[in-house]
Parts: C-alpha cells; structure tokens; sequence
C-alpha cells in the first residue's frame, strides 16, 4: 500500500504518530512538502529517514498536489496539517480514494464559512463581519466586545478581544501589519468555560474519543496554558456539539472541536478537522489505551471503524504550556524528560531550544515547553505536574 502524506512544517503528531502508523502497514509513504528540508532534519537518525520518501511540493496549492499524486499509485491520502485538509480531500476525491467532504474541510477552516453554515442551518446565528484587506472598518453598530480573528488563521495568533471599536481598529491596524493581505473575521464575543470535543469517525460511524476543560491566559489573547481530559464529557452537551459537526459535513476521519458552554448550551468556536495538536494527540492516545494514530490514518486507507473502540475512560490527565511572557532569548530550561512516580507518568518536552530568541506574540508560538501528566487521580496527576515546574527554571534574557 502506498499512503500519500501532505505536511507543512515537520510535527510531534506526524514525527510520533502518524507516520509511524502508515509505515506499520506497509508498503511506500510519500511525504509531499513544501519545506523537505526540514523533514530531513527532523527524520535524521530516526527510524523514519530510509522509509519515507520526501518529495517537494506546494501543498497548498492543491493543483500541484494533484500533478504529483497523478504520477504515482496511491491508496490513501492523509494530512494532519490545519493548512491542507481541503487539499487532501479534494486529491482523495480526485483519485477516488476515500476522503473528508473537500467542502466540509473548506467550511471549517475558513472561519466565516463555518458561521454562515451554522447560521444557514439555524444551529447558531453568531453575529459577525469579515473585513477584507482594503476595507475600512464600517460605522455600522458592533455588539462589543468582540473578537477579530483571521479568517483562516491557526495557534491564536493575530486573535484579540477587543472592547471597543477604538481597541479594533488598533487590532486590525497590527494584524495587517503582520499578516499582510489577510481577511479578519469579527464576531461577537461568546462568554462560558472552554472545552474541546475529539471525535474519530469512518463517514458512517463516529466515536466520541473524550474531551478536554481548557484554561486560556488573560486576555486579551486566547492562548491555552492547560488542559484537563474530561473521559466522559455531558452527554446533552455532547449532543449538541455533535449536531453541529453534522450542520458542517463534519463525520469523516479525526477532529478537534473547540466549544464554550454558556448556560447549558454549547456554541462552537472553531473546528479543526484533525487530531488536537501540542502533545494532547500523544497524551490522548496512550490515555485510551488504544491504537488512536492507525485507526485515524485507516479510514483513510478504507477501514471501517469498529462498533466500540475499547478505550479506557479511568484515566486521568493534565497537559500545562509554560509560555514566555516576553521576548527575548531562551538561557535557562529543562531537557526533555520522562518520569514515572506515585502511579502517574510525566513527560516534558522542549517547544523552543535553549539559545533561540524569539519576540513575544500572545500566541502558541510564545511556549517554551509542555508538560503532560496522566494516571487515575486527578489530585495525583496535578501534583506530578506543579512539583515538575516548581523544581525547574525557565529563564529569558
């Protein structure tokens, strides 16, 4: 069998999960690119570098992915990629494979998509205004406070609350100042707790895999500093998350949905049509005890999901993001690490290296590490994790 595998910049999940599933059943695994050199730097010395054969290619231009599939037999194509999960469906698709709804992965990750779509099927009505790169703001009344968001935007960046319209223009002002010509996404702000749903489907049955209690930093950025696994989420709650996905064509493959909960209602913030990122897939996996990488990447390869998973749903677990909190270089931090005590496993793992300077973004892009701790007591599993950070010292200059 031969698995087409479509990256951007080299990942935990594609270097740890799903690559080394595709090569457990066999066959080629053609990783399409467009930075192979950084997937040969991050497969040297592994046992990935003599089994995949890394091709360049403008992923994101799914014409070029198109040209290159052609010329080679495949049986299945995957992505993990925020960036690509049209352009994987629609070369599934195209080569009669099977595949997400290319319209599905469109409407998700283009956030006013997914708004007019849940507004269409009168699953929510959010208000919002998207704002293309020559516009002016209008005078048009704006229920604040609002967030302003790239419409395909990732990892929070360029994300803001903003109070007022004085707080948005200055918004838009440095958002264009970074992004360039990208579209921003205004909406009205949706109080309640943050959670997330992860769910694995084959395009006929789905399963609900667990969820997660997420705690943001102050605003006004929305970026996650922990996680807590919720094994069993509120089955009413569950039910409307769900209904939405339905609204969306969302039912095929592995997805991360990120939600608030208001007075007993779940509203949909955004949907990320592949597995949670930031170590959570890895955490998730061994969590479930169950082979969550290959029963990902099989239905893909036309593999039916099983009536019940067998998942574990005694487990515990706590995942904390140390972020920067301002730029500068990186002169103190722990190396990876992997502890087990008091029944609970820990595992560190580096997100910037020691030496590397970076400014200060209000971003994913600001962690300077992950902690991820699981067992069967809550209590235990956040002890683990704060006695880990009191011990050690991640120091800026």
């Amino acid at each position: 069998m031969s698995i087409a595998v479509l990256a951007t910049n080299p990942t935990d999940s594609n270097t740890e999960g799903f690559l080394p599933a595709a090569l457990r059943r066999g066959g080629q695994v053609l990783l399409l690119t467009d930075d192979p050199q950084a997937h040969r730097d991050a497969y040297a010395g592994t046992a990935l570098k003599d089994r995949i054969t890394i091709t360049a290619c403008d992923v994101r231009d799914h014409r070029a992915v198109l040209t290159v599939l052609d010329a080679h037999d495949v049986h299945a194509v995957f992505s993990g990629s925020d960036h690509l999960q049209m352009q994987a469906a629609l070369a599934a698709d195209y080569l009669g494979l099977p595949g997400k709804d290319w319209r599905a992965a469109w409407a998700t990750k283009n956030k006013a998509a997914m708004r007019s779509r849940l507004a269409r099927t009168g699953v929510d009505a959010v208000w919002s205004l998207r704002i293309d790169p020559e516009d002016e703001l209008p005078p048009e009344p704006m229920p604040f406070p609002v967030v302003a968001k790239p419409q395909e935007g990732v990892a929070s960046e360029n994300v803001e609350l903003c109070a007022d319209r004085e707080q948005l223009i200055a918004h838009l002002g440095r958002a264009r100042a970074r992004r360039g010509a990208a579209t921003i996404l205004v909406e009205e702000f949706l109080p309640g707790e943050l959670r997330t749903l992860e769910t694995l489907g084959d395009g006929t049955r789905r399963h609900v895999l667990g969820g997660f209690r997420t705690r943001l930093g102050d605003p006004p950025n929305f970026v996650e500093e922990e996680l807590t696994f919720e094994p069993e989420p509120d089955p009413i709650i569950v039910d409307q998350v769900l209904a939405a996905l339905d609204a969306l064509g969302v039912g095929f493959g592995i997805c991360h949905t990120e939600y608030v909960v208001h007075e007993g209602r779940a509203r949909l913030i955004e949907v990320n049509y592949r597995a949670i990122g930031d170590q959570c897939d890895l955490l998730l996996a061994d969590l479930l005890d169950i082979p969550l990488f290959d029963l990902a990447l099989g239905v893909h390869c036309g593999d039916a999901l099983p009536p019940e998973l067998g998942r574990r749903v005694d487990g515990r677990a706590r995942v904390t993001y140390l972020c920067a909190s301002s730029g500068g270089t990186l002169e103190e931090a722990p190396d990876a690490a992997d502890i087990v005590t008091d029944d609970v496993a820990l595992t560190y793992r580096p997100m910037r290296e020691r030496g590397v300077r970076a400014e200060f973004t209000g971003t994913n892009r600001d962690y300077l590490g992950v902690v991820r701790a699981r067992g069967r007591e809550q209590s235990r599993v956040d002890a683990a994790v704060a006695a880990f950070i009191a011990e050690n010292r991640w120091t800026i200059r």
